[in-house]
């Protein structure tokens, strides 16, 4: 785990090698008060990152932000609040309710460690500004895009962008609870801000580049699908057949099946982030992979 300065007051805190479970994080603070964006998925690697926390400032965080409700960037909550206020996109804590845990059921041989699902104190749907001393944190959900409850983190003044997992560089995306064309739109949402630094959910910290081969994923991604539907193919099937190009060297390549079903769903007019059954989809994925899905959490 590495906490990287990347703006004056504001950290990025990397996990390697950024892969399923295996999350990133951001700290705001100015001595006196301090913002987490998101947590991690374990007991250990929660309190790994409160004692990262530690070593730069004095003040705990009073405000932890949870980018969206996987229990990788959440299950971490409770070793910080309270007393931190969290704070999340409404749809997330909904979601965060229903399936906050769903982690553990995937791969139930991680030590999670014992630590109860902690859900957000305060809740929003569009924007929220937040102030830590005089640095402005503007929260904003870019609409459906990873899930339908999708928060970035925006502090304008240093030009750092935290994107949750709507953006993760050198990663492939995963959009089975969102929305291709959403994330289109959102990526180019996030592009029109012009940041210098872009900290995604997985990955190392990048430039906007990242939004842009992210764009081109996804674009690559729509094309399949069309190609795929009109060829009688499942998403499956279309996955088996693809060249992955220029995406092969990124991370978790097998999540190419879950964004094909998410792909055929937006085309068969089901609603950004309709409930698709994962267990079935995760089953796929490991087909495609020819084994488990590895999880170094």
């Amino acid at each position: 785990m590495t906490l990287i300065e990347v703006g004056d007051g504001v950290h990025a805190y990397v996990q390697p090698d950024g892969g399923w479970c295996v999350n990133n994080a951001g700290l705001v603070h100015d001595g006196t008060a301090a913002l987490l964006v998101d947590t991690a998925a374990t007991h250990a690697r929660a309190l790994a990152l409160r004692d990262a926390v530690r070593r730069v400032t004095p003040a705990p965080p009073g405000v932890v932000v949870d980018t969206h409700h996987h229990g990788d960037h959440t299950l971490g909550n409770a070793v910080f609040a309270p007393p931190a206020t969290v704070v999340a996109h409404a749809t997330a804590r909904a979601d965060m309710a229903a399936r906050g845990t769903a982690l553990r059921q995937v791969w139930p041989g991680v030590n999670w460690g014992d630590q109860p699902l902690l859900l957000p104190d305060l809740t929003f749907t569009d924007r929220l500004t937040v102030h830590v001393g005089r640095t402005e944190v503007r929260l904003w959900h870019p609409g459906p895009a990873h899930t339908t409850g999708d928060v970035v983190a925006w502090l304008p003044a240093q030009r750092v962008l935290f994107t949750g997992d709507v953006v993760m560089p050198g990663h492939t995306p995963f959009v089975l609870m969102g929305s291709v064309h959403g994330s289109l739109h959102a990526v180019a949402a996030l592009a029109a801000l012009e940041p210098e630094v872009v900290v995604g959910g997985h990955g190392p910290v990048a430039g906007a580049a990242a939004l842009d081969a992210t764009t081109a994923y996804l674009r690559w991604l729509d094309d399949l699908a069309d190609r795929g539907l009109a060829a009688g193919l499942t998403p499956l099937e279309a996955a088996l057949e693809a060249d992955l190009g220029e995406f092969a060297g990124w991370g978790e390549p097998e999540r190419l099946v879950a964004n094909l079903h998410r792909a055929y769903a937006d085309r068969t007019g089901a609603p950004a982030g309709a409930y698709l059954p994962s267990a079935p989809v995760f089953a796929e994925m490991v087909t495609w992979n020819g084994g488990p899905l590895p999880c170094a959490a």
